[in-house]
């Protein structure tokens, strides 16, 4: 298991990007070591603050096994930082991963927080017919994580996992979570540690129940 690429990006205008208007979805492989603290890598930038980066999403993980499957699906080649992670990993089942289950990449300590859900930058980024609606439909959706040990991390460097729930929730079920499964949700509500973005998934889902 390793990190394939650590990838950046820096704050540009874009009009499609939807509101403010400001995006650092465009993010690019780095050589060399970069340090990873608490709000996530150095030099890596997010133009709406008010929905990413934070503590809890400092560093957004993506499979390069997933995008092979989509190169497949969309006949087209996928560079390592298209989807706007930060870390391409190979090995790792990101899908599969816990809420609460802790990597060691390079010399950093980050875990698993939430999925990611798909927005209309994404969407747009991607110029690909009912983008939204097929990246929610295949799950390969990625994961967050908070950064529990600052360090630095490079392409190359070996990914552990070094701590996994007995019992939790997967990233696949968080997504779902997030989409209406009540059951899955109090699940994850029972989470130790767990974000406090799910405080808000649960007014939406279960303000209703």
């Amino acid at each position: 298991m390793r990190v394939v690429s650590v990838n950046v990006g820096r704050v540009a205008d874009a009009e499609w990007a939807g509101a403010p208007g400001r995006t650092a979805i465009d993010k690019s492989p780095v050589t060399g070591p970069t340090h990873v603290g608490e709000y996530g890598l150095q030099g890596d930038e997010q133009g709406d603050t008010a929905s990413h980066g934070g503590l809890d999403q400092a560093v957004y993980a993506y499979a390069r096994e997933d995008y092979e499957w989509w190169e497949r699906e969309l006949g087209r080649d996928l560079r390592d930082g298209r989807f706007g992670e930060n870390l391409t990993t190979e090995g790792p089942d990101l899908t599969g991963a816990l809420l609460g289950e802790r990597w060691r990449a390079g010399g950093a300590l980050i875990e698993v927080t939430a999925p990611r859900v798909p927005c209309v930058t994404f969407r747009n980024w991607m110029d690909e017919p009912g983008w939204v609606k097929r990246f929610t439909a295949a799950g390969r959706v990625g994961a967050y994580f908070r950064v529990l040990a600052e360090g630095e991390v490079q392409a190359g460097d070996p990914i552990e996992i070094v701590h996994r729930p007995e019992e939790g929730v997967t990233i696949a079920e968080a997504f779902r979570a997030y989409h209406g499964d009540k059951d899955l949700l109090r699940r994850v509500l029972d989470v130790p540690g767990r974000s406090d973005k799910w405080d808000r998934v649960a007014q939406r889902v279960l303000g209703a129940a």
